[in-house]
């Protein structure tokens, strides 16, 4: 961004507010396109934004430059079909003027990130569709229900708000729409199944609730980019502006949802929003690179066709976009319609992808979650999986970035993406929003109880566990019960899940474990496992040396196993071929069996001393379990391009973090190249052994996909061993161990299964 930090600088003043807040009214009124027998060039009205300004109502085709207060160009292009421009990364700042084939329009400014009048906030939301105003005069849709079975009457009500790209505010009922997706019946007007916490259990709950259409989806105005500032602090003046209607109690809110509505509530927490009281974010991510590009290697699989996803919803209805605007405008909707305008306007979030393959920080600091976390005041409730196949399981990353918070509380668990609101976690999740967002003592749900089996029969195919919603039902107080809830540890993990009882791979944890900080501080520098000759693994031996060649065609990509698995992507993970690790294509070494067993918690580090004939290899690591019985169960990956090998002052022992900006090409020789493990909370059985195997990526998760160049099998990769050379890092608990043995692979829920097979050097 150029000059200062956006929240450095004061607003620039009422009355430029007041114009954008006119400019955008007239943006709405104003016709969607300019007739061909039109007889002068429009102007149209400009407008500012967040480090942004946008132009509506202009002619289109033609040319149009926007000059700021001195007088200077910074931005020029043509206007769209829709008669619109967008110009971002603007200083904030008033003076700004577009001109469209030379004739200038109105002066504007372009806003910093100063909380507007409050006067933007005397709005007012019925139960039902609606539309909220923010700061820059575009207008978001809103879905406001009640709690189930209740009206107006019965309120005021805790309120929660789920925020969201996905068709979030979509008016139809969730649970006609999601039982209507499981007999293939389409809905247009159902809300995406990923908003099931604000669409049905947060109402189930007993909680209002506000599903909010990010800016540039669905019928919200505005051009959609990626969390960028707009979006942000769109999510403050909604906070605002719902913490104002006469049905929220006590003029508090929370913030709900899983994935993309998780990801949003950690940046818009870290606005402040005065009426924000609490947030329960499930599914993220730590920072938009680590997700978009592992180890530094653009991600083909899930993140790639998230884009996609997120530019086909942004295109304009009703030729394009996401289905329940094409029926709203059919119906007569002529705010949806007057909001589609900026949408040829949206951020080209492929092509900011493919322009950055290091990461910018300009581009990535604001739009990740890490960024934000240590600007969160409130209280947090965060869950995640540990084998997460979408955003993936780095975001425990997050975790000492909201050390300096003493209200945090997290839970981790081994599975996929949904495992996060995990019926175990989602009694906790209960709790939580009732002590902090409701402030009363957590009463019996029988309605959120009753709809656990049909919400996971619906989303993973297995009935789950009970949600339980009366542990704390007895306290006499909310105090009584908040001293109770606060004894939780900060951060718990769920072992086992798939295997705690019903069928396997039922969502059901076998046990659970308590952790005051992540990593536990007693794992310290971890258990170091040095790579021996033979594939052995944490045994001494000679100095030595073995090759492989990483070949990514020979790594395939899975196979899912369709024989009665779901493939809906918010059901279990479906049955995956995990393929062995063969021939020259990769290097294995395996422990010798354990005495005992040996629990790890926190990220993890293979430190190689690597060569390769090529200037730069990319390489995949993968942690097992190998059993007794023969089986080897999935446990963790990490990646590498080896150019961006550098660490930076804050790695340690267990983590190599780095800033992903300096590649370097390898040079002949040897050199020390971490690759960083994904979080691990696993135990591994006394007598097992653990694994880790080296390859190209690719091959060991369903949904990630990696853009590594061919090597034909060319590429040599040769690894030094022996005293002081390569070695494997493990975050171990000392002295801990299993409350429950796992006896078979069957159902562990995100790990998958396969046959042991030694790699080509033993391991």
């Amino acid at each position: 961004m150029p000059g200062e930090k956006p929240d450095r600088r004061r607003l620039f003043g009422v009355r430029g507010f007041v114009a954008v807040v006119v400019a955008g009214v007239l943006a709405v009124i104003v016709p969607l396109s300019v007739g061909p027998a039109a007889a002068a060039v429009q102007a149209g009205v400009g407008a500012g934004s967040v480090t942004q300004a946008y132009l509506t109502g202009a002619t289109p085709g033609a040319s149009v430059s926007l000059r700021d207060a001195s007088g200077a160009q910074v931005g020029s292009g043509r206007v769209d079909q829709l008669g619109s421009f967008v110009v971002r990364d603007l200083a904030p700042g008033g003076g700004y003027r577009f001109a469209v084939d030379g004739k200038p329009g109105n002066v504007f400014g372009v806003l910093d990130t100063s909380p507007p009048p409050t006067d933007l906030y005397r709005q007012h939301l019925k139960p039902g569709y609606n539309y909220i105003r923010v700061r820059d005069g575009i207008s978001l849709a809103v879905m406001v229900r009640l709690p189930v079975g209740k009206t107006l009457a019965d309120g005021p009500f805790p309120t929660v708000i789920e925020y969201s790209g996905y068709q979030t505010a979509a008016p139809g009922d969730f649970v006609l729409g999601a039982l209507g997706s499981i007999a293939h019946v389409s809905d247009p007007r159902a809300p995406a199944i990923a908003t099931m916490l604000g669409g049905i259990a947060g109402p189930a709950a007993g909680f209002a609730t506000v599903n909010v259409q990010m800016r540039g989806s669905g019928c919200s105005g505005g051009a959609f980019d990626l969390f960028d500032y707009p979006t942000t602090y769109d999510g403050y003046d909604v906070i605002e502006t719902v913490a104002r209607q006469s049905f929220v109690a006590g003029h508090k809110v929370g913030m709900i949802g899983i994935s993309f509505s998780g990801i949003s509530q950690i940046a818009v927490a870290g606005t402040r929003p005065p009426s924000l009281a609490a947030i329960a974010p499930m599914s993220i991510t730590d920072d938009l690179y680590s997700t978009g590009f592992p180890g530094g290697i653009f991600n083909t699989g899930f993140a790639n066709s998230w884009l996609t996803e997120r530019q086909d919803d942004a295109r304009p209805a009703p030729q394009g976009g996401q289905p329940y605007p094409r029926v709203a405008i059919a119906d007569g909707d002529r705010v949806c319609q007057a909001n589609q305008r900026l949408r040829l306007q949206t951020q080209d979030v492929k092509q900011l992808v493919a322009d950055n393959p290091t990461r910018t920080p300009s581009l990535f600091d604001h739009r990740s979650p890490s960024y934000w976390a240590p600007r969160i005041d409130v209280p947090v409730f965060l869950s995640g999986a540990l084998q997460d196949e979408q955003t993936g399981p780095q975001w425990t990353s997050i975790i000492p970035r909201l050390a300096h918070n003493p209200n945090v509380w997290v839970t981790a668990i081994n599975g996929a993406h949904f495992d996060s609101a995990h019926p175990q976690i989602l009694s906790s999740w209960y709790e939580f929003l009732n002590l902090f967002v409701a402030k009363r003592v957590p009463p019996p749900d029988p309605a959120l109880t009753a709809l656990g089996p049909v919400l996971y029969e619906a989303t993973t195919g297995a009935p789950g566990v009970p949600i339980v919603t009366d542990r704390l039902s007895g306290q006499p107080s909310v105090n009584a019960a908040r001293a109770r809830f606060v004894q939780n540890p900060r951060v718990r993990v769920f072992y086992g899940n798939g295997t705690g009882g019903g069928p396997p791979g039922n969502p059901a944890a076998a046990w659970s474990a308590g952790y005051s900080s992540w990593p536990p501080a007693s794992v310290g520098d971890g258990l170091r496992l040095p790579l021996g000759t033979g594939g052995r693994l944490g045994a001494d031996g000679p100095a030595g040396q073995v090759s492989f060649r990483p070949d990514p065609a020979r790594r395939p990509a899975g196979t899912l196993d369709v024989s009665g698995a779901s493939q809906d992507p918010w059901k279990a993970e479906p049955a995956y071929n995990w393929a062995p690790v063969t021939g020259d294509v990769g290097l294995g070494f395996t422990s010798a069996p354990t005495g005992s067993d040996t629990v790890a918690v926190g990220p993890a580090s293979l430190d190689l001393k690597l060569a390769s004939s090529a200037p730069d290899t990319d390489l995949q690591a993968t942690i097992s379990e190998v059993r007794p019985d023969g089986t080897e169960q999935y446990v963790t990956s990490g990646y590498l391009r080896s150019s961006l090998r550098a660490t930076n002052a804050a790695a340690t022992t267990l983590n190599p973090s780095r800033d992903w900006l300096a590649p370097q090409p390898l040079s002949p020789g040897f050199h020390t190249v971490r690759i960083a493990l994904n979080p691990i909370a696993y135990a591994f059985d006394k007598g097992s052994r653990i694994r880790v195997t080296i390859t190209a990526p690719g091959g060991d998760r369903p949904s990630w996909r990696f853009g590594t160049p061919a090597t034909g099998g060319r590429v040599v990769d040769t690894v030094e061993l022996g005293p002081g050379a390569s070695s494997l890092v493990l975050p171990v608990v000392p002295g801990a161990s299993a409350a429950v043995r796992s006896t078979t692979c069957e159902g562990v829920r995100g790990q998958p299964c396969r046959h042991y097979v030694p790699a080509g050097n033993g391991g």
